[in-house]
C-alpha cells in the first residue's frame, strides 16, 4: 500500500496553485500582526483588518459563483493569483492607513476569486471521492507553512520587508502562469450558458437543500469551529508573544509544526475517505474543542512541546470538519457546483471575520485562556450531540 494517499489530476493541480498562493503570502503574513503592533495598531485595529479581508471575501462569494458560470473558473482563479500579486506591491508602497485598508479589501476579493473558482473547479469535476480531494486542498497551505516563514524571516533580516514583498510578488507571478496555462483545458467544460435569474434560482434552491435538518446541523458545527479559528489564526502570534515568547521562539514553533504536520496530514487524508463526511465533521470538530479547552486551561503553564501537541491536535480536527463540511456540500449539492462553492466559500471568511472581530472585542474583557476554553467547550458538545443524533437517526 502506498504512503501517499490517491490523488487525482485536477485535485494535485489546484493543490498546487493553493500551495503556491499560500506559499507567497505566508512568507510575510505570520508576521503582519507583530509588524502592525510595531507600529502601534491596536488590538481591535488588528482585528478590523483581519475583518477588512475576510467579509469581502463572503459578500462576493455568490457574485463569483455567477461569474463561474460565465468564465472558465481557471481564469478567475488566475486573476485572484495576480490580486495576491497586486496586495504584495501595495504593501511596499501605501502611503497612509486608509490605503493600507483598502488594499486589504483588495486582498479580500482575490482571495475571493481564487477560492470561489477552485472550489467551483473541484466541485464540478468527477472526483471518486470529495472529502479526499478537499483534504488535499485544506491541507496544502499546511506544507507552505513549513518553509515560508523561514524564508520570509531571512529575506526580512537581509532585505527588510521590502524584500518579502518583492519575492512574494514574483512567487504569485509564477503561480498566475501555472494556474492559466495548467488548469484551463480542464475546465472548459464547466463554462455554461445562464441569466442571472438561473443563477438566482439555484441559491434558492442550495439555501433550501441546506436547510434540510439532515444537512443544516453539521454545517452550523463546522461553522463554529471556523469561528475559533478565525480567532486563532488573527491572534494565536500575540497570545504566544503575550506569555512571554519571543519572535525567534514563534517563527520556529511555526515551522517545525507545518512540518511535522505534513506527513500526519497524509494519514488524515486517508482517513476521512473511510468515513461519511458528517461523521467526520463531528469527529473533527470534538477534537478542535478538546484541545481549545486545553490550549486555554494549561496557558498559564504552557511551553514550546506542550503547545506543539495542542495545536497539533486542533490542526488534525479541524482539517477533519473543512473537509467534511465541503465534501457534504460537493455531494448533496452536485447539481449546483458553483453555487455550492459560492456557499462553501462564505463559510470559512464570514466566520474567520467574525472570528477576528469578536476577539479584538472580547480579548481585553477576557483574555485569550477563557475565549479557547468557552469556544472549546462550545465546540465539543455541537459535535457531541451532532453525532449521537446521526447514530440515533434524528437528523
Amino acid at each position: 500500500m502506498s504512503f501517499f494517499p490517491k490523488i487525482e489530476k485536477i485535485t494535485r493541480d489546484i493543490a498546487i496553485s493553493n500551495f503556491l498562493l499560500m506559499f507567497g503570502y505566508k512568507l510575510f503574513s505570520l508576521y503582519l500582526p507583530l509588524f502592525l503592533v510595531a507600529k502601534n495598531f491596536s488590538i481591535l485595529q488588528i482585528g478590523y483588518t483581519n475583518f477588512l479581508i475576510y467579509l469581502p471575501i463572503a459578500l462576493l462569494a455568490p457574485i463569483i459563483g455567477f461569474l463561474n458560470h460565465k468564465v472558465n473558473p481557471a481564469i478567475l482563479v488566475t486573476i485572484g493569483v495576480i490580486g495576491y500579486g497586486i496586495y504584495a506591491l501595495g504593501m511596499i508602497i501605501f502611503p497612509n492607513l486608509f490605503t493600507f485598508y483598502l488594499f486589504q479589501i483588495i486582498l479580500g476579493i482575490s482571495a475571493a476569486l481564487f477560492f470561489v473558482s477552485s472550489r467551483a473547479i473541484l466541485m464540478g469535476s468527477k472526483l471518486e471521492n470529495p472529502d479526499t480531494a478537499f483534504a488535499w486542498f485544506y491541507s496544502s497551505p499546511s506544507y507552505a507553512d513549513a518553509i515560508a516563514p523561514v524564508v520570509g524571516a531571512f529575506f526580512i533580516w537581509k532585505f527588510d520587508f521590502i524584500g518579502v514583498f518583492i519575492l512574494s510578488l514574483i512567487l504569485q507571478f509564477l503561480n498566475a502562469i501555472f494556474c492559466f496555462f495548467q488548469l484551463r483545458n480542464q475546465t472548459k467544460h464547466l463554462t455554461e450558458t445562464i441569466t442571472v435569474k438561473e443563477s438566482n434560482q439555484n441559491y434558492l434552491k442550495v439555501i433550501q437543500i441546506i436547510s434540510w435538518k439532515n444537512i443544516f446541523p453539521f454545517i452550523l458545527i463546522s461553522f463554529f469551529v471556523l469561528i475559533l479559528a478565525g480567532f486563532n489564526n488573527t491572534f494565536f502570534v500575540l497570545f504566544l508573544k503575550n506569555f512571554g515568547w519571543s519572535q525567534n521562539q514563534i517563527l520556529a514553533f511555526n515551522s517545525i509544526i507545518s512540518l511535522i504536520f505534513l506527513p500526519i496530514s497524509l494519514w488524515i487524508i486517508k482517513q476521512v475517505a473511510k468515513f461519511p463526511s458528517k461523521i467526520n465533521i463531528c469527529h473533527g470538530s470534538q477534537i478542535v474543542g478538546v484541545f481549545s479547552i486545553l490550549l486555554g486551561g494549561l496557558a498559564s503553564i504552557l511551553n514550546f512541546y506542550l503547545a506543539f501537541f495542542i495545536i497539533i491536535g486542533k490542526y488534525i480536527g479541524g482539517l477533519m470538519t473543512g473537509s467534511g463540511r465541503s465534501g457534504l456540500l460537493t455531494t448533496k449539492l452536485k447539481k449546483f457546483p458553483e453555487e455550492s462553492a459560492a456557499v462553501d466559500t462564505i463559510f470559512s471568511p464570514l466566520a474567520t471575520a467574525f472570528g477576528a472581530l469578536i476577539g479584538g472585542l472580547l480579548i481585553p474583557i477576557l483574555g485569550y485562556p477563557l475565549i479557547f476554553i468557552f469556544g472549546g467547550v462550545l465546540i465539543f458538545f455541537f459535535g457531541f450531540f451532532g453525532k449521537l443524533a446521526k447514530n440515533r437517526h434524528l437528523i
